[in-house]
Order: structure tokens, then C-alpha cells, then sequence
């Protein structure tokens, strides 16, 4: 996949840029497992849950699915937009400038959002509004194709969108998520707020058809501004990849959790 900037929490045009097409998103960007909601539910002292850069809501439906109340923090009006059309409480902003109003929470999520957040400060603001107890937990998917498709696919991106940063073919799914996780991590540490921070890891693997992999790609942060005459030979392209291997594939998936529990005051 498209690897993101150094620092993505000052890209905000690419942070605000996923609501072109919420209902794409949506449809296609992968929930969370099962277990993780779990864990970080039974980790926390309550079940009132703030999700920072909720987008069209997918953890946060896990969540309250889970008995969680769930308010979602969103800057995009679009994706926020979204959440509200099944029933989500979304208030438009981002984390760093939200007015929590005096409230509290039992646990601070983030599913694949909490890069687009300043670290210190982010940590610094998740520690104030949690309840005595609470954890903070930000959660990204990595995911790996399989090795004869990767190859390809980084042949079409490195032709086709030069400019887009993109792994090696073969690297591990994992490599390049780990200066966003070290981030995660040093804000916490930053914040002084925090016990020592865990990554929990869950495994699992998702197969895809052609059709359903190629409505995926344009929500990828890094292609949500290619305009379509640019785009246009990327899906081709990846298309005719999977073609070759019989229309379908499966990815492996990593999800991680960074999390942390809020240190006795």
C-alpha cells in the first residue's frame, strides 16, 4: 500500500480528503475485529466511548453494537454526515481544537485516525477528558497482498503515480506502520498521563474479488486526490493484476492497537 507522509497530522487536505465519496468508504473500508472491540471494552472502566475521527462511523457502530454510548469527533462534515444517517452523535471538529464541555469518557478510540491528530497534544487531550481509569486506544489495519500481485501493483503505481511513496514489493505489512505506532507511543509518553503503552495485535485475513478491491482503491488516502484521468490507469492496471490470478485474492491483515491506560492521579 501507499505509505503516508512523515508527518501526517499536518496534511490536512489529505486528512479531509476522504469524504469525496463517504458512501465508498464506507462500503468498502474493512470493520475491526471483534476481539479488539472486546479488549479495549473490558480494559476500560465504562462503556461511554469518545471516537476521535470517527469518519462515516464504522468503529463507532462496532462499539455501541458492543452497549457502548458512543460520540463520534469528526472535521469532515461529509463523513460526519454519514455517521448521523444511522443513528451516530457526531460533533464536527478536530481533536485538537473540540470543546469536550466538561465531559468524560471511559475510553478514547481512533480507528485509523489518530495519525491525522497532532501525538502530544492529542494524548495530552485524550488524558483530560478520560475518566479515572481510562484508556486511550488508536487501531490501524496493515495489510499485505499476496507477494505475485505486490509486485505488480507496485510496478503500476511507480509508473503510473510516480510520486506516490510505495514499499517495495515484499516488505512486511508492518514496516511502515511502525514510525506511526513509535509516534502513538511518544505522545503518550509526552503527555505523562498514561501507564506504559501496549501494542495489541490481531491477525486475520479478508479475500477479495476484483470488483470489491477496485471500489476500495480510490479511498486510499493517497488517491483520493488523483483526478480520474490519473486514476483511471491504476485500476486498469491493478485490475489486470488480479485478473491473472483468477479474478480474486486474499489479504493478510494486521490489525494493531496502541493503547494505554490512564496513570492514578
Amino acid at each position: 500500500m501507499p505509505t503516508l507522509p512523515s508527518e501526517p497530522h499536518r496534511q490536512r487536505a489529505m486528512a479531509e480528503s476522504f469524504g469525496v465519496d463517504a458512501a465508498r468508504y464506507d462500503r468498502t473500508r474493512p470493520a475491526y475485529p471483534d476481539a479488539m472491540v472486546q479488549r479495549i471494552i473490558e480494559a476500560g472502566p465504562g462503556p461511554e466511548v469518545l471516537d476521535v475521527g470517527c469518519g462515516t462511523g464504522t468503529a463507532a457502530r462496532q462499539f455501541r453494537a458492543a452497549g457502548c454510548t458512543v460520540l463520534g469527533v469528526e472535521p469532515d462534515p461529509r463523513m460526519a454526515e454519514f455517521a448521523r444517517r444511522d443513528g451516530l452523535t457526531v460533533e464536527e471538529a478536530t481533536f485538537e481544537a473540540w470543546d469536550p464541555a466538561g465531559r468524560r469518557f471511559d475510553a478514547v478510540i481512533a480507528g485509523t485516525a489518530w495519525h491525522w491528530v497532532d501525538p502530544v497534544a492529542g494524548a495530552a487531550k485524550a488524558a483530560r477528558v478520560l475518566r479515572p481509569g481510562g484508556r486511550l486506544a488508536a487501531f490501524w489495519h496493515a495489510f499485505a497482498l499476496p507477494p505475485e500481485l505486490a509486485q505488480a501493483v507496485t510496478a503500476i503505481y511507480r509508473q503510473a503515480v510516480p510520486e506516490v511513496p510505495f514499499p517495495a514489493a515484499g516488505a512486511q505489512p508492518l514496516q511502515h506502520y511502525q514510525a506511526i505506532f513509535a509516534k502513538a507511543v511518544d505522545g503518550i509518553h509526552a503527555s505523562g498521563a498514561f501507564e506504559v503503552p501496549e501494542q495489541w495485535r490481531f491477525d486475520w485475513e479478508h479475500r477479495y474479488t476484483r470488483d470489491e478491491w477496485l471500489d476500495q482503491l480510490p479511498t486510499h488516502g493517497t488517491l483520493t486526490r488523483l483526478p480520474a484521468d490519473r486514476l483511471a490507469p491504476v485500476l486498469a492496471g491493478v485490475g489486470a493484476a488480479i485478473d491473472e490470478l483468477g479474478g480474486s485474492f486474499t489479504a493478510s491483515y494486521a490489525t494493531v492497537a496502541v493503547t494505554a491506560a490512564q496513570r492514578a492521579r
